[in-house]
């Protein structure tokens, strides 16, 4: 061991309550780091989960119709309104090469053709309006999840057979097997049977969507071949805006971005990411402003013993190095510690946040956040040793010896 780490360690074992105090304030400062990185990370994390997982993170559609000025004339004054016009159900007719198109791009994950438009399901005297939704399985499962969210029957929309969400179904009071009458605005329709019930957490997605096959939904709705979207999912939900834009300019169709239709959510979670932000760097300059003023009342409490060190020969570099190393060591052993505080932090929030025993979201502290919260740590005590270093580095030996 080196002449500075001995010396370092030395220093850290005279002092012992310094050391305790300072390495706790460290302990403290990693584990509400890494305790408020997971929380907010867990919750990011469900809040887009329920956001959309009931909707595309990217949505291909036909542009809507354009508003048109209204000229009206009244005896010798003329006026001029806009005014837009009510929007028809239109398709997409060359789908099949929009969903090529696509899925091209590295960011897109995962694509599938849909057709959606209002309708109504009824059973006996039950009479409910309905989002009726025309679907691939195994393409829109990929995006939406739907399997895994059954609570009741399978996941089978072909032929006949339907499913439908956990509300409406308790609303028409059917379950699977039954038989209900799916129907358009026009009053057409045909009779389907319940495959199953499903809960995609969202209480509108559950009280309207019924999901029937492609070829139906077209049927129905009088789109022959036509879809009206094409919705991808993305690697990165947040680059659904530049998804969006190059879409566009690669085809004639208005691509809908999930950050633009749910602005206030966006929003919402930006403001999560600052206010975490600021805590955690007024945190980081607690931490530091800590071990900068225990590292100063060390070099004045030795600085009798750094002038004898340097009057026998030691170095103004390692009297530097000395004091750096004690940085280095507070930040590491108290990152150690903090570390495991915030695991146990995280396990205790997530016992007792929720009534059944989970927070409703999953809390996980990962390995590179633990990396990350023990290198700020120790970068924190290196740089806040600097100031205390170079004041212990200055001290004249003769001067120090003399005056004690």
């Amino acid at each position: 061991m080196t002449f500075p780490w001995i010396v370092a360690l030395r220093f850290l074992r005279e002092g012992r309550m310094q050391t305790v105090l300072i390495v706790g304030g460290v302990a403290v400062g990693v584990a509400v780091m890494i305790f408020l990185s997971a929380l907010m990370t867990g919750l990011q994390a469900d809040l887009i989960d329920k956001t959309l997982g009931a909707q595309a993170q990217v949505r291909i559609r036909m542009p809507d119709d354009a508003a048109r000025p209204l000229v009206e004339r009244r005896e010798q004054a003329v006026t001029s309104r806009v005014e837009q016009p009510p929007q028809r159900l239109r398709g997409i007719a060359s789908w099949p090469r929009v969903l090529e198109q696509a899925t091209r791009l590295p960011e897109v994950v995962a694509a599938t053709p849909t057709v959606t438009g209002a309708g109504f399901a009824s059973r006996g005297k039950a009479d409910q309006p309905i989002m009726l939704r025309g679907i691939e399985t195994s393409s829109f499962d990929r995006i939406y999840r739907v399997a895994s969210r059954m609570v009741r029957g399978d996941y089978r929309v072909s032929g006949i057979e339907t499913v439908i969400g956990k509300q409406l179904a308790e609303s028409l009071g059917v379950a699977p097997g039954d038989k209900i009458r799916l129907g358009n605005a026009q009053g057409q329709g045909a009779v389907y049977t319940i495959a199953g019930v499903f809960d995609l957490q969202n209480q509108m997605v559950n009280e309207a969507w019924v999901l029937v096959s492609l070829r139906n939904a077209q049927s129905l709705l009088g789109l022959s071949g036509e879809v009206t979207a094409v919705e991808l999912t993305l690697r990165d939900v947040f680059q659904a805006n530049a998804v969006a834009d190059e879409l566009e300019q690669r085809i004639p169709l208005h691509a809908e971005s999930w950050m633009r239709t749910n602005s206030q959510l966006l929003v919402a979670l930006r403001s999560q990411d600052s206010s975490s932000g600021l805590i955690q760097f007024f945190v980081i300059i607690a931490v530091a402003l800590g071990i900068a003023s225990v590292l100063v009342v060390s070099v004045v409490q030795k600085s009798k013993e750094i002038g004898i060190l340097k009057a026998m020969g030691a170095r103004t570099g390692s009297i530097t190095r000395v004091f750096l190393l004690q940085g280095f060591m507070v930040g590491l052993v108290g990152s150690v510690f903090g570390i495991g505080i915030g695991i146990g932090l995280s396990a205790l929030f997530a016992s007792f946040a929720g009534g059944d025993g989970g927070a409703g979201f999953s809390i996980v502290v990962t390995w590179p956040l633990m990396l990350r919260a023990a290198l700020i740590a120790c970068v924190i005590g290196v740089s806040a040793a600097v100031w205390p270093a170079r004041r212990a580095a200055r001290l004249e030996p003769a001067e120090v010896i003399r005056n004690g």
